[in-house]
């Protein structure tokens, strides 16, 4: 009942009981304290109670907002006095004003002080889950106060009941502001419902993407290849731009960008520009959109010096590195490619880092350029003198040089003169005496070592070097030392399977099979055990010294016993001598008796 009814009944009765008053006011029983209405007071008063409305207490009823102040929202609800309800309980409405209708729960008839108690709070969280479930079956629109930001989004007040809104439910566009929208009333849609843990979800997004669709759907049927369409800014990635073009959405790539090289996108384009992009291609549903930016302005290699060419010299900026390589940006647009091979005449492998980093400006000459393919190389070692020109005057056969050791192979050592000439010390040419079985025992990599030139292959531009060569060769004299059956002191440092490393005297090395170390009292030697050793065998050509302990003592007991042998030999031949002698004068006696025998026997007979 509005304010201006009740007034009016007010006036009435009010009117009524002045008349009444007048005509039939008793003034002996007011003196005598029994004043009051007459005739007409039972039927004034059921007057009065007509125009108010039956009130029970803990139920819910609508009202009418009759004034309203910045603390608090006078509501009558047909009663005889008007509730009053805090403004902070309509904080969801901002548009509430006068005349407007709102549910309240009626808490108590009358409080101490007579007054009306209301509550809007909890007449909306009574009928709040009706609402919201009749929300979700008939795709109502409701309304709903964004209180506060939470993880992942916002919670919003939808019929007193705290609803979740998603960051990605906000709006069709990423959101990165959330605080924008704290404090706001919106329009929302509930689209999901947990009976169980009482959550519910709800979209401000669903309300526009109807509308957006049907924008999407006429801007696509008039999409075309090479339309030049005004987008904004939606959203930027390391891989590209995501434009918006009125409701679709369209990608820039990092490389269409731009005609130079681009970092990142950031660098070209900030959030929510507006500018204007073709469109390079699309699927056949149109669902993804390929757009260009680099594409609206000429392609800087049509705008390059007609008069560049190869061998002229250019200046740059490093614009990125590989391993394999630089681009050098000479323009706008323009790049070229330093391999790592022409960055120095070395040709040790090295990378690009070791050179130069991206920020340097550097001169370069070029090697190749091709405008057609818009491709050019470019080289730094080209900007020096190629340091195998007149290499056989610098470095020539038998010359002693200092070099430095750059790697090892099982096979040798390669050294760098100087840059960009390098050589091959076999491994046989390290050193006369020691038997060298890998580079590493001898030297290091890093480390000075002495050479000499043996061989100048200009053609593979390498050199081949010797260490040894720096010293007479010892063999020539090992060769009068170390003659075969000569004996000599050695150590065994080295035992294997196939026999023992001896060290000799003069830092030369010998070798023994297993046979030849047995000792005289039948054990084999060891390590480190210091033994005499006769030489079997000597090779100069293939610096072999081959060694017996065991011939030491073995050929002295042979030679023992070759003397013995002879002496007992000796002896025999003397006794056999005798005895023939013996025997020849034995017969001669017996012959001369014989005969004498003989003639006397004549002599009887005659």
């Amino acid at each position: 009942m509005s304010n201006l009814l009740v007034n009016k009944l007010f006036s009435m009765v009010e009117e009524n009981k002045n008349a009444a008053v007048e005509a039939e006011f008793d003034w002996d029983a007011f003196e005598n304290e029994d004043a009051g209405f007459t005739a007409n007071r039972a039927e004034l008063e059921a007057q009065y109670d007509k125009t108010l409305s039956t009130v029970a207490e803990k139920e819910v009823i609508d009202g009418i907002v009759i004034s309203m102040n910045k603390r608090e929202v006078v509501i009558n609800i047909g009663y005889k006095s008007d509730g009053i309800v805090s403004l902070n309980e309509f904080r969801y409405n901002q548009e509430l004003t006068v005349g407007d209708t709102v549910e309240v729960y009626v808490e108590s008839q009358e409080d101490k002080k007579g007054q009306l108690v209301l509550s809007h709070k909890k007449a909306r969280a009574l009928r709040s889950w009706d609402r919201v479930n009749s929300a979700l079956e008939n795709d109502e629109i409701i309304k709903g106060y964004i209180k506060c930001r939470t993880k992942g989004g916002m919670i919003v007040d939808v019929f007193g009941i705290e609803a979740f809104l998603p960051g990605s439910q906000i709006d069709v566009k990423p959101i990165r502001d959330y605080d924008i929208y704290v404090g706001k009333t919106m329009e929302f849609k509930v689209v999901k419902i947990n009976h169980e843990f009482k959550n519910v979800v709800v979209s401000h997004k669903a309300l526009i993407e109807a509308e957006l669709e049907q924008q999407k759907k006429e801007i696509i049927a008039k999409l075309e290849k090479g339309q030049v369409l005004e987008g904004t800014v939606k959203n930027i990635t390391s891989y590209g731009v995501f434009i918006d073009l009125g409701g679709v959405d369209g990608l820039i790539h990092i490389t269409d960008l731009s005609w130079g090289r681009v970092s990142h996108p950031s660098e070209i384009v900030e959030l929510d520009q507006k500018l204007n992009v073709v469109i390079l291609d699309f699927d056949d549903e149109k669902k993804r959109i390929a757009l260009g930016l680099k594409q609206l302005t000429p392609h800087p290699w049509d705008a390059l010096d007609a008069e560049m060419k190869v061998g002229d010299r250019v200046m740059g900026k490093v614009v990125v590195m590989a391993d394999y390589g630089a681009f050098v940006e000479i323009a706008a647009g323009v790049e070229g490619l330093i391999h790592v091979s022409e960055m120095s005449w070395s040709q040790h492998l090295r990378s690009a880092q070791d050179f130069m980093k991206v920020g340097d400006e550097v001169e370069a000459q070029i090697i190749t350029l091709d405008r057609e393919e818009r491709k050019m190389s470019l080289g730094l070692k080209q900007l020096k003198q190629d340091p195998w020109e007149g290499v056989e005057a610098k470095y020539a056969v038998n010359s002693k040089h200092s070099a430095k050791v750059r790697n090892f192979t099982n096979f040798g050592v390669f050294v760098e003169i100087e840059e960009g000439v390098d050589g091959l010390i076999h491994i046989s040419d390290l050193s006369w005496t020691k038997k060298v079985k890998h580079p590493a025992e001898f030297t290091q990599i890093g480390t000075e070592i002495e050479v000499v030139v043996l061989e100048i292959d200009k053609d593979n531009r390498r050199l081949s070097l010797g260490h040894k060569q720096l010293e007479e060769n010892p063999w020539d004299v090992f060769e009068t030392i170390f003659a075969t059956d000569s004996v000599h002191e050695g150590t065994i440092v080295e035992i294997f399977e196939k026999g023992a490393v001896v060290a000799l005297p003069y830092g030369v090395e010998g070798f023994a099979t297993p046979r030849h170390l047995v000792k005289e009292d039948g054990s084999q030697a060891k390590v480190e055990e210091k033994l005499t050793f006769k030489v079997i065998e000597f090779s100069k050509a293939a610096k072999r010294i081959i060694l017996s302990h065991s011939r030491t003592f073995e050929d002295v007991k042979r030679a023992e016993v070759s003397e013995k042998k002879k002496t007992e030999s000796a002896n025999m031949k003397k006794g056999v001598k005798k005895m023939k002698d013996s025997i020849e004068k034995t017969t001669l006696g017996d012959i001369s008796e014989l005969a004498a025998l003989k003639t006397k026997l004549e002599k009887g007979d005659k």
